[in-house]
């Protein structure tokens, strides 16, 4: 198995393709599998690529992570791994929720070495008071297959999407819940006690082909926040995605696929000028 000691964590990750790489970062308590489901298809059909996915430490195979006690740790470990696997290379970045958190500090940090980024229903702001959410609701639902699921299930399911059908319920065991019955809650609480950055962030305007994906019924983050940052990236691509709550990438499948190419595609523009 792949892993990568750093300070305060040994890192599992996995890679694929080669070429340019591309940091792919889970949200919280989830692991790898979260970013590898949604994004590895994009890459069927493009070459010159390097894909690296992680496990964030206290969640996948990750290991030895237990002198971590906040997210400034947590990005550190991150921006560790990214200078002993691609030391002194660009790169870009994918980030789902708490990953697009952990991405923006990466931004803050070392923004001469980022080329580009996607925010996959970012967490903007860590404190869930301070969040502007919308209401959850549901707009789709296959009632037979629901009646399939035990109680547990379906209330679990119907909590985060907006579309249940027996699609989404298998990419969400497959892709999302796989990683969250491994985490380690007790240092994930542990870390939630400190889940803000201690420094500033968004202050450097990354002028770099960017794409921000939120979900209209996204309850978990929500999509009003992002518009706050949206002029530190005046290269940014903005959707705001209907049926789509905090798991849009499953929820909406053939919209997501287009927007990655879509800024694959301006990324490699860039970099030919």
């Amino acid at each position: 198995m792949p892993y990568c000691q750093v300070k305060k964590a040994n890192i599992y990750y996995e890679e694929y393709g080669i070429g340019k790489p591309i940091i792919m970062i889970h949200g919280f308590t989830p692991d790898h599998r979260l970013m590898t489901g949604c994004m590895e298809p994009v890459f069927k059909e493009r070459k010159g690529w390097r894909r690296i996915y992680i496990d964030l430490p206290g969640m996948g195979q990750t290991k030895d992570y237990e002198q971590i006690n906040n997210t400034d740790e947590m990005l550190d470990a991150v921006l560790d791994l990214i200078d002993t696997l691609i030391p002194n290379q660009t790169f870009l970045i994918a980030g789902e929720s708490y990953g697009g958190y952990l991405t923006r500090g990466i931004i803050a940090k070392h923004h001469e070495q980022v080329e580009g980024v996607v925010l996959i229903c970012p967490m903007i702001l860590p404190e869930k008071e301070d969040r502007t959410l919308p209401n959850h609701y549901i707009i789709e639902k296959d009632d037979d297959f629901l009646s399939h699921l035990t109680k547990e299930e379906a209330e679990d399911f119907s909590s985060m999407h907006v579309i249940l059908n027996e699609y989404i319920w298998h990419r969400y065991q497959d892709e999302i819940l796989s990683g969250c019955k491994i985490a380690d809650e007790a240092f994930l609480s542990k870390i939630k006690k400190q889940y803000g950055f201690s420094f500033s962030i968004d202050e450097i305007v990354f002028e770099k082909p960017s794409v921000f994906l939120v979900g209209r019924q996204d309850a978990s983050v929500g999509y009003k926040d992002a518009f706050a940052i949206l002029d530190k990236f005046p290269r940014a691509m903005f959707a705001v995605l209907d049926k789509a709550g905090h798991n849009l990438q499953i929820e909406q499948p053939n919209i997501f696929h287009s927007m990655i190419n879509e800024w694959l595609d301006r990324v490699e523009s860039h970099g030919r000028c």
